[in-house]
């Protein structure tokens, strides 16, 4: 396979390093992931304030779906590292939120080559180009003592180790300015396939369940907040490891109150057991609080949140309910 130096977006063409960097100016990003849930809404506020994308692909379905969306498609996937450096050596910025995988070693030995060479092609020219890092706040563990500070020590291998991997690779990396994106549970636009599941469960099973008495907590983050924080992120970067969440809490209970109410079902309490029993090692993370404050990243980057409440967006907003 042959991937060429140049791309076009209609009649532009995308040079490698065609301008300077900085905050008016149009650069090319290149975004894996960028057809998935939280990558398509990036691209689609990177094309709007500009610039231009390089979307890696890996089916031509995908491909279609990126050209559709006004980026430019890179067919590939996270396993090409020649492919991810030459892409990164020949953008302007690096976003990175692919997840070919799942867990275990092989998915840590995964995105360590992705990255590695992700960041190696973004630190070649040694100019600080912005590379942003998708992390998530799970890199915290489960444990409500804990603290969630960015500077915190993280628990390992924790619960999913290869972030750890990821995260660690990109502060280390020569040449470039890494950034490290921790985000809450992403909602919003009827997206988060946690979300969706629990939705589909309730419709299934004509019960939203909460477990005990649903007052654990986790702070959520709009995906078009998010989408906002990575390019201001991107224009104006400054290095470093940033908590993205909203400034709501909410609950499990109200979480479960709101799905109710869309699906027309009841919510309902089941304990523990009954959660494991049925779940499994998810019954854990559905039972744990995670409140994280983004304190570092508004005042970094003067960011602020919009979006609705999640409870809200679920009961009356963006989700929809899928008949089986």
């Amino acid at each position: 396979m042959t991937h060429p130096v140049r791309a076009t977006v209609g009649n532009r063409i995308l040079h490698p390093f065609h301008c300077s960097l900085g905050s008016g100016e149009t650069m090319q990003i290149l975004v894996t992931g960028g057809t998935g849930y939280l990558g398509s809404v990036l691209v689609e506020h990177f094309i709007a304030a500009g610039h231009d994308v390089v979307a890696l692909t890996r089916s031509p379905e995908s491909a279609a779906k990126a050209t559709e969306g006004g980026a430019v498609p890179l067919l590939g996937d996270l396993t090409d590292t020649a492919l991810l450096e030459k892409a990164a050596t020949e953008a302007d910025a690096v976003v990175h939120t692919a997840v070919d995988y799942f867990g275990g070693e092989d998915a840590v030995r995964a995105e360590a080559a992705a990255v590695e060479a992700l960041t190696r092609g973004a630190g070649k020219a040694g100019t600080g180009k912005p590379s942003l890092y998708t992390s998530t706040n799970l890199v915290y563990g489960l444990d409500p003592t804990h603290s969630r500070d960015e500077d915190a020590e993280l628990p390992e291998p924790g619960l999913q180790p290869f972030k750890l991997v990821g995260e660690r690779l990109v502060r280390e990396a020569a040449g470039l300015n890494g950034v490290i994106i921790r985000a809450g549970l992403v909602y919003g636009r009827g997206g988060s396939l946690l979300l969706t599941s629990l939705i589909d469960a309730a419709t299934s099973s004509g019960t939203a369940t909460y477990i005990d008495a649903g007052d654990n907590e986790w702070t959520p983050v709009h995906v078009d907040d998010l989408a906002r924080l990575y390019l201001t992120a991107l224009e104006r970067p400054v290095a470093g490891t940033y908590n993205a969440a909203g400034p709501r809490q909410f609950t499990f209970r109200e979480l479960a109150e709101a799905i109710a109410d869309l699906t027309g079902t009841t919510a309902t309490s089941i304990t523990a057991e009954q959660a494991e029993s049925a779940m499994g090692p998810m019954a854990a993370l559905l039972r744990s609080s995670a409140r994280i404050t983004s304190h570092k990243a508004r005042t970094t980057f003067g960011w602020s949140t919009s979006g609705p409440a999640l409870p809200d967006d679920v009961r009356s907003g963006s989700y929809q309910v899928v008949n089986p």
